[in-house]
């Protein structure tokens, strides 16, 4: 009888190439979800949801799964609280998505046992702000004190996918947006010498499936990326010459001020993330699940291939920071 994989949140950058390999591999998969798939078949149940209803999931649980990957965030303790010890009281293994972003800029290459920005940062204001890295630092800390053993925390680091392009901390309705308008992205000047690593999500969800059920995972913890690295510069040139990206460079505040005015998370993801030598050493995940580096996308070849895939006639919602950076244009 198929193994039963529960996929919480399972339609996003690394969900939509997730759910076909664990099919390949012959599992039954049900999603929750609130933008559910259409494909639905015997082996495949999109199911319309909030996985954050405690009653739903309870009930839903009921049905028997083998494993859970979990792609919900819970920034507020209470929530990893209540969820976590659920699932893990109605599975025979649950994967807990961090984040690379967890770990500090102490270490070159990062490896799993790098140290977190949780264990070692001396910023008051980042520790007791709720930002991702240190929530999500806190989820990994509620799983190891706990009395699980069936649990295993993965960290991604930035994924691209089918509608998933990131540029620094730009995402697609910017960067693909003024790409194919022929206009001009700003870019924060600091970032551009900076090391970062960006991991195709069809090669993560290889990683993530090959963990499942494993034992030798369980108590784990693994950075499912790529060890491919570039400058923000080298991966600015590299959608030039896929798209005929156009940019320019301007200082950290001015560009914060574009993006998101007085945002101290988005303040905190450029300085204690994309400002970060993102160097990764993926040895611990490729040797648990059989793969090799050679055999992972290529940043380039991987970018061109979900660019081409991606609709022309994209229909842009109104977006303010692509207002203000029209206008910081205009008067430069």
């Amino acid at each position: 009888m198929s193994k039963k994989i529960l996929v919480p949140g399972g339609t996003g950058a690394m969900g939509v190439y997730l759910i076909p390999e664990l099919l390949k591999m012959g599992y039954q998969v049900d999603v929750i979800a609130l933008d559910v798939g259409e494909i639905q078949s015997d082996a495949l149940r999109y199911i319309q949801a909030d996985a954050k209803n405690y009653d739903f999931i309870a009930e839903q649980l009921k049905n028997g799964y083998d494993a859970v990957v979990d792609f919900m965030v819970y920034p507020k303790r209470e929530e990893y609280e209540r969820f976590l010890p659920l699932y893990l009281n109605n599975t025979q293994h649950y994967i807990y998505l961090s984040s690379y972003r967890v770990y500090a800029n102490e270490e070159q290459p990062v490896k799993e046992t790098s140290p977190r920005l949780l264990d070692v940062s001396t910023d008051s204001v980042l520790l007791s702000s709720g930002d991702y890295c240190i929530y999500k630092a806190q989820g990994e800390d509620f799983l190891r004190n706990s009395k699980f053993d069936h649990f295993t925390i993965i960290r991604p680091a930035i994924t691209y996918s089918k509608r998933r392009f990131q540029l620094i901390t730009m995402e697609y309705p910017l960067v693909v947006r003024r790409m194919l308008e022929g206009k001009t992205l700003v870019l924060p000047e600091a970032a551009m010498n900076v090391q970062a690593t960006m991991s195709w999500a069809g090669d993560v969800a290889k990683m993530i499936a090959r963990l499942l059920l494993n034992p030798k995972a369980y108590r784990e913890t693994y950075s499912v990326c790529t060890a491919e690295h570039h400058t923000w510069g080298e991966i600015a040139e590299m959608y030039a010459r896929i798209g005929g990206l156009n940019y320019c460079t301007t200082d950290t505040d001015t560009f914060l001020q574009i993006i998101s005015p007085n945002n101290i998370y988005a303040r905190q993801q450029l300085v204690y993330d994309r400002y970060f030598e993102r160097i990764m050493d993926n040895s611990k995940i490729l040797e648990i699940t059989g793969m090799k580096q050679s055999e992972l996308m290529p940043l380039e070849q991987g970018l061109a291939m979900e660019l081409a895939g991606f609709s022309k006639d994209t229909v842009w919602a109104p977006d303010d920071a692509c207002e203000r950076m029209d206008r910081f244009l205009s008067q430069k």
